[in-house]
């Protein structure tokens, strides 16, 4: 997502780069245009021709993610029902640039942020199949997330102080329901597979439906409720109920799930005054949450 005070790229990423160290280490993609498309916290990306994008670390601090995609997209990509960023090329450290970078699939569509499709029934359908089939239990060694896939409580001065922060532009009942919320029992079962950053802006979607999920570089394991924000953050309450019938959770967890896009909507709305398209999902997102407690 990017916020305000967005960190300085530790590396500057340009076309010249992303265009030597294909033809250093992928000479058959080397002979096509390369864009660069984004430049967010933690990656580059760039356009590679028609079919392919690349994604290069700006900052040392995302190189174990790039590192978690490498390693463990392959792995889930065949047991998945919808399209991942599998790497085509992994990328390695160089004299040219010191940290690995990854080349996948360029997949067409728009983000769910954008527009997403107009069924939003279906799409909840094609959510939870994705959901039901990421979350299993993930090995020992699956890669641990600090922010992510944790009890809640672990979010809340966090969370509290962008309630704060948002002060009475936002309803004021908000605070305690995060306290409420931050008081749930944690995760009983084994830490599942999770896709951890799980937001519209992540979602490729066309006109049928979604296409396939990206950025997984949050990838962890822990409390399936953490991706669960997603019902929050892109459903209206019909789809929304849809989802939550198709996956079949228990209440506590679909709460904490509530709890998380409840944080996140937070972030979104006290964090993204320049970007006008988050800040609106951040508020909608708390609005949404407070509607469904209206009428439990």
């Amino acid at each position: 997502m990017s916020l305000l005070d967005e960190p300085p790229a530790e590396v500057t990423v340009d076309e010249a780069l992303v265009r030597d160290l294909l033809a250093d280490q992928a000479p058959h993609l080397a002979s096509g245009p390369v864009t660069i498309i984004g430049n967010g916290w933690d990656n580059v990306v760039a356009r590679i021709g028609a079919h392919h994008v690349a994604r290069l670390p700006r900052r040392q601090v995302a190189v174990p993610l790039i590192e978690h995609e490498q390693r463990w997209l392959p792995v889930l990509a065949g047991r998945l029902p919808v399209l991942i960023p599998a790497p085509v090329v992994a990328g390695v450290a160089s004299d040219r640039f010191p940290w690995p970078w990854t080349v996948t699939r360029w997949f067409p569509g728009r983000t769910a942020a954008q527009a997403p499709p107009a069924d939003l029934d279906r799409l909840a359908e094609t959510l939870a199949a994705f959901l039901s089939a990421l979350h299993v239990d993930a090995p020992d060694h699956a890669p641990s997330n600090p922010v992510r896939g944790i009890h809640l409580a672990g979010r809340r001065e966090l969370t509290a102080g962008w309630l704060d922060r948002l002060g009475a532009s936002v309803p004021a009942d908000l605070g305690a329901v995060w306290e409420q919320l931050c008081e749930l029992p944690a995760w009983p079962g084994p830490p599942q597979w999770l896709h951890g950053d799980l937001h519209p802006d992540n979602l490729v979607v066309d006109d049928d439906g979604l296409v396939a999920v990206i950025d997984w570089g949050d990838l962890t394991a822990g409390d399936p409720a953490t991706d669960l924000a997603i019902a929050w953050l892109l459903l209206p309450p019909g789809p929304r109920a849809r989802l939550r019938a198709e996956l079949a959770y228990d209440d506590q967890t679909w709460l904490r799930g509530m709890g998380w896009a409840l944080s996140l909507g937070a972030a979104l709305a006290a964090h993204s005054a320049q970007n006008p398209t988050y800040e609106a999902l951040g508020r909608a997102t708390l609005g949404g949450i407070l509607d469904d407690l209206r009428t439990r």
